[in-house]
C-alpha cells in the first residue's frame, strides 16, 4: 500500500542524465553513459543503502525514460509504488560535459520543461503516501517547476503533515525566471521543521549576508536549522543553541551529489535519535562518500564504520582525511585517533 508507513519521503523530479564518455564540449562529445539525476530521489536512494525505509513520490513520462528512473530508484530498495505515470508529458532528461560543475567550461543542457513531473500537484499525486513518512523531505527544485508544484509544496507545509518536514533550499538560479521569485524559497523554509541551506545560497537567493547567525536571525522558526560552509564544515541551530562541526578534508574525486548525501546523512542520523553535532558528522561523513567517487550516488559508510569516526574527539577528529576508497577501510584503520582514513 502506498500509505505504508516508512522513515523518509521524497518528493521531486528525477531526470535521466546522459554523462559524456570522454571530456570535451558537448558539441564534441561522440557518446554519453546514461544514469538518473534529482536532489530528491538521490536522498531516498542514499538512505534505503543506508537501511532506512524510503519512498519517492513523483511523475515520470509513460515512456522508456520513465521506466529506467523507476527502475533505477527501486533499485536501491526505494519504494516507487507512489509514483505516477503521465501519458501526455515526458521524463526529463539532461545533458552534462565531464568536468565538475563549478568549472568554467562546465556545461548543461535541460530538457524538462513541460516534462511529466512539471504537473505535480495536490491532485495528481498520493497525498496519503506523501504524508506516510516519519519526516517529509522536499526541496527548493520542486517549487520552481510550475505554479502547481509551489502550490503542492505549500500545502505541505502547512502544517497538515504529521512527520517533520525536512526543506533542503536547493536554489538552482537556472530554474527561476526572475531571481527576485527565489525569495520564495524563504517563505517555504520558514513553514518547514528541518532545513538545510548553504551559506552561499542565502546569499544568492536572498540577499542574506553575515554568515550562519544571519542567517539563522532570518530563518527563526524552523526548530532545525543547518546552514552548510562547503569544505569548512556545517552549522546548526536547534532549542540547545548552536553547533558547528568542520568537515574532514577529502580528495574529491567529483563534487556531484554531495549536498543531498549530506542531507540523508544528517537524517539518517535524525531518525536514530543521535544528537545535533554527531548529526553533522554524519552529515559530512555521508557527504565524503559522495565526493570520493565519480558518479551523483554512493553507497555511504556502514553504520558501525561511520558511528566509530563520529566518536572519535575533536582533535582526532580534525585529523580525518579521507580518499577515495574510505568507506571500505578496515575497523583499524578508524580506530586510530590520530590516523588518516585514506586511500592513495
Amino acid at each position: 500500500m502506498n500509505g505504508t508507513p516508512v522513515d523518509v519521503v521524497a518528493l521531486g523530479e528525477s531526470m535521466v542524465t546522459f554523462r559524456p564518455t570522454v571530456p570535451g564540449r558537448l558539441a564534441d562529445v561522440p557518446s554519453f553513459d546514461r544514469g538518473i539525476g534529482g536532489a530528491e530521489s538521490n536522498v531516498a536512494c542514499v538512505l534505503a543503502a543506508g537501511g532506512h525505509r524510503t519512498r519517492w513520490v513523483s511523475r515520470v513520462g509513460a515512456d522508456g525514460f520513465g521506466d529506467h528512473l523507476v527502475e533505477a530508484v527501486g533499485g536501491y530498495g526505494v519504494d516507487v509504488g507512489a509514483v505516477r505515470r503521465d501519458p501526455a508529458r515526458p521524463t526529463g532528461i539532461y545533458f552534462r560535459t565531464a568536468g565538475d560543475r563549478g568549472g568554467d567550461s562546465h556545461e548543461v543542457a535541460y530538457y524538462r520543461a513541460g516534462s511529466a513531473a512539471s504537473a505535480m500537484s495536490v491532485d495528481t499525486l498520493d497525498l496519503d503516501a506523501l504524508r506516510s513518512g516519519r519526516v517529509l523531505h522536499l526541496s527548493g527544485i520542486t517549487a520552481a517547476l510550475s505554479a502547481d508544484c509551489l502550490g503542492l509544496l505549500y500545502a505541505l507545509t502547512d502544517g497538515s503533515t504529521p512527520g517533520t518536514v525536512s526543506f533542503d533550499v536547493n536554489h538552482r538560479p537556472g530554474l527561476w525566471r526572475d531571481p527576485d521569485d527565489a525569495r520564495v524559497l524563504l517563505d517555504l523554509a520558514r513553514r518547514a521543521g528541518l532545513v538545510f541551506v548553504g551559506e552561499d545560497e542565502a546569499e544568492d537567493a536572498w540577499g542574506v549576508t553575515g554568515g550562519p547567525d544571519a542567517i539563522r536571525a532570518a530563518l527563526p522558526e524552523p526548530s532545525l536549522l543547518v546552514v552548510k560552509q562547503g569544505s569548512a564544515g556545517a552549522v546548526a541551530f536547534d532549542q540547545d543553541g548552536r553547533h558547528f562541526e568542520p568537515a574532514p578534508r577529502v580528495d574529491v574525486v567529483a563534487a556531484v551529489g554531495a549536498g543531498d548525501a549530506f542531507a540523508a546523512g544528517f537524517l539518517s542520523a535524525t531518525l536514530r535519535g543521535l544528537p545535533t553535532a554527531a548529526r553533522l558528522r554524519h552529515g559530512h561523513l555521508w557527504a565524503a562518500a559522495a565526493l570520493t567517487v565519480p558518479g551523483d550516488l554512493a553507497a555511504p559508510p556502514s553504520r558501525a564504520h561511520a558511528d566509530r569516526l563520529v566518536a572519535l574527539g575533536a582533535d582526532a577528529w580534525g585529523t580525518l582525511h579521507l580518499g577515495p576508497g574510505w568507506t571500505e577501510a578496515t575497523e583499524a584503520a578508524d580506530s586510530g585517533a590520530a590516523e588518516e582514513v585514506r586511500t592513495p
